[in-house]
């Protein structure tokens, strides 16, 4: 984490009002939250439309903080704390990361996409923790707060930072990217996440691409080579940057030659290397994934056996694609840390893979956010079910009900508004050998299905 004396610190955001008494004294990382304060920490007040972290201060200071920023149009600050004046707290903030990365010899990855950002991030963050010190997002902290944050948080001896870059709108990449400077950025793929917002793909499209825009003129840029709406814009760049691509097949630069899905995880080969990887975690697209971090390994000199070994550690976050293996013998596959129409048909396409079990179950609940379409979506999404391969489809919620209706080729659907009545009906359709896959929206709370069916 960020240590500096309160002088470096006023310099580095070009603050003011420290007393010259104080100019030495040592701060050890930074906060936002006074009721996270550990000795030492810097804490910065946030000013937002409900909340003011002004009014924390003196509490914060009580807790062990070491200084704090003060906003000049709150007033004067509290008597008898060390404390740094400065236009607005979040621009100082945003200030002080950018200053700290500057002064950091590490490598830095940025990593976007509509799904698949914090896979990639903890299948990459494994992989290069064989041959280097790594620092990666924790969490979802991949906005214009959470990444400067992360940049505060990361030791000056890291080797390599992998950082996540959230957006809702356009600009947002811009801004995350230019602050972090990455030394290689990578595009998971394009969906429909953030389409009530940017209202196309096409602009989704652009605002992802921005991720560019901070990238180091000798970086690597690594995107899904299979999608239309990257290719035509990546065709248009007078990049200074290497290009490298994954997907499906040639003349992807990373594809996969053979995928074999075992229990706990996949088994695949590439045409670079005679090594055949394991990746404990289900999924096509978690391949995709592993392609894309393969291509920023390697580029940072890891060698395939490496690659290998880190993939074996391998831990995901929890909540994507986790696979629950209980003792009476069914499975269940938790998966419901957020959803979209690409994230759940990847879903559907792993469960219609899978076999060995006595029932395939999928319990589906709204997709939020997508704007004027949702309901075309979600009967879409009803539609891509295989009826020979899904024995019981359930839905949750006022939209799930529109999986249900787009689900009418499927021998057996229920669909349901009340959670606790879907986990009870749901508790009476389930035997050993069967699998269950859970997946909405994170709005949903679906987890509480999972916990429901795994406390035995």
């Amino acid at each position: 984490m960020i240590k500096r004396t309160l002088k470096q610190v006023q310099e580095m955001v070009n603050g003011t009002g420290l007393d010259t008494a104080l100019e030495s004294v040592m701060i050890n990382g930074v906060t936002i939250n006074s009721r996270e304060i550990q000795e030492g920490n810097l804490f910065i007040p946030i000013k937002g439309e409900r909340f003011n972290g002004h009014d924390f201060v003196e509490g914060a200071m009580k807790n062990g903080a070491a200084a704090t920023f003060w906003q000049k149009s709150e007033g004067e600050a509290p008597a008898n704390i060390p404390v740094i004046y400065v236009e607005d707290t979040m621009v100082a903030l945003q200030e002080l990361a950018k200053q700290y990365r500057q002064q950091l010899s590490l490598k830095i990855v940025g990593i976007t996409g509509s799904n698949g950002k914090t896979s990639t991030k903890d299948i990459l963050a494994s992989i290069l923790s064989t041959k280097f010190s790594v620092h990666k997002t924790a969490g979802n902290y991949n906005n214009h707060l959470g990444l400067p944050l992360t940049l505060l948080q990361i030791d000056e001896d890291i080797d390599v930072a992998v950082l996540e870059m959230g957006m809702s709108g356009l600009g947002e990449i811009e801004f995350l990217t230019t602050l972090a400077q990455p030394d290689a950025a990578i595009i998971t793929n394009i969906g429909e996440a953030h389409i009530q917002e940017l209202g196309s793909r096409e602009n989704i499209s652009i605002a992802k691409m921005e991720i560019v825009l901070g990238l180091k003129d000798d970086g690597l840029f690594v995107y899904h080579g299979d999608e239309p709406l990257l290719i035509e814009k990546v065709a248009k760049l007078n990049a200074p940057y290497k290009l490298m691509t994954f997907g499906d097949e040639e003349p992807n630069d990373y594809y996969p030659t053979s995928m074999e899905t075992v229990d706990g995880g996949t088994i695949f080969t590439i045409p670079q290397t005679d090594v055949k990887f394991m990746l404990p975690v289900l999924g096509k697209h978690n391949v995709y994934n592993t392609l894309a971090a393969i291509a920023v390994a390697r580029n940072l000199g890891v060698t395939f056996e490496q690659i290998k070994a880190g993939l074996q550690t391998l831990q995901m976050t929890k909540m994507r694609m986790e696979t629950i293996k209980m003792t009476s013998g069914i499975t269940v596959i938790n998966d419901a840390y957020n959803a979209n129409p690409a994230s759940m048909k990847a879903g559907l396409d792993l469960i219609h893979s899978l076999t060995d079990f006595d029932k395939k179950i999928v319990v589906l609940g709204d997709m939020l956010e997508l704007g004027d379409n949702e309901v075309a979506y979600h009967e879409e999404v009803g539609a891509y079910i295989d009826p020979n391969e899904i024995d019981i489809v359930y839905t949750y919620g006022a939209l799930g009900k529109h999986i249900a209706n787009g689900a009418k080729q499927c021998k057996d659907v229920r669909a349901f508004d009340v959670k606790q009545e879907l986990i009870e009906d749901l508790k009476k359709n389930i035997a050993p050998v069967d699998v269950i896959y859970v997946k909405a929206s994170r709005g949903m709370k679906m987890e509480e299905v999972v916990f429901a069916l795994t406390q035995e």
